[in-house]
């Protein structure tokens, strides 16, 4: 039980199918209290009840920054104390460079990056308050290799953002004894990528990853209970890739 007594924020956790819902299982197995956030608070609450009753789902648009002080507000009233966030939540489009709108670049920058912003900045204060804390972010493959899977080029830099975030605030958090780190996952079978994977796509992605399979919301999950226990007590400003060898750098 790695993380017995500790309390866990995920964002964009509420997919069955997601990452995001795979890390709430696996931390509620390893003894944690979680807070699901979601957009919709029916599908954030139906997650978390999914889990035990001793969980929580609340709806929070984590582009916006009074949703995100509201949520972390509610998850301290209910759990008395958080220990651990995970910004998980994100979305993808598969553009090419030209075909990328305002409105597009708007999005994806908004929800996989802002969005890591407003909801890490909601809880470090809580965080500073007790002198500890761990902070996982959700970046990916995409950011390291230039894309070149599903996401569009405003995705890989995004991603890349997170990456450049998450380690300035392990730079300036750890003297008050909160950890941030990325976790990079390569091609990983969720509801996001599903819908694009034929079979074709998929023996050629095949050809490229050592290990010879895609990689699972379960595998991504198991970096997070990494990142979130104190098995990883002394790693700050970490990326930890989960992606089976498809780059290896």
């Amino acid at each position: 039980m790695l993380l017995n007594g500790k309390t866990a924020v995920i964002s964009g956790a509420a997919s069955r199918a997601g990452i995001g819902l795979a890390t709430a299982r696996l931390f509620a197995e390893h003894g944690a209290r979680v807070a699901i956030l979601d957009l919709d608070q029916i599908a954030a609450a139906s997650a978390a009840q999914s889990l035990g009753s001793q969980h929580i789902g609340i709806a929070c648009d984590v582009t916006d920054e009074a949703a995100c002080v509201r949520a972390a507000v509610q998850v301290v009233e209910v759990f008395g104390h958080v220990d651990i966030l995970i910004n998980n939540a994100g979305i993808t489009q598969p553009l090419k460079i030209m075909d990328i709108k305002p409105d597009n670049w708007d999005r994806v920058l908004d929800v996989n990056l802002r969005g890591v912003l407003y909801l890490s900045q909601a809880f470090i204060p809580h965080m500073r308050s007790r002198k500890s804390g761990s902070i996982a972010c959700m970046s990916s493959v995409s950011a390291q290799r230039g894309g070149g899977i599903f996401g569009g080029p405003h995705y890989s830099a995004a991603k890349a953002g997170v990456l450049g975030l998450a380690k300035a605030m392990a730079r300036e958090l750890g003297p008050d004894g909160i950890r941030v780190n990325s976790v990079t996952p390569g091609l990983i079978q969720t509801d996001i990528t599903g819908g694009m994977m034929t079979d074709a796509i998929r023996t050629e992605i095949l050809k490229n990853i050592p290990i010879g399979r895609l990689g699972t919301a379960q595998d991504v999950a198991n970096a997070f209970l990494f990142l979130a226990s104190e098995l990883s007590g002394y790693i700050t400003g970490a990326v930890i890739d989960v992606n089976g060898g498809m780059l290896i750098h």
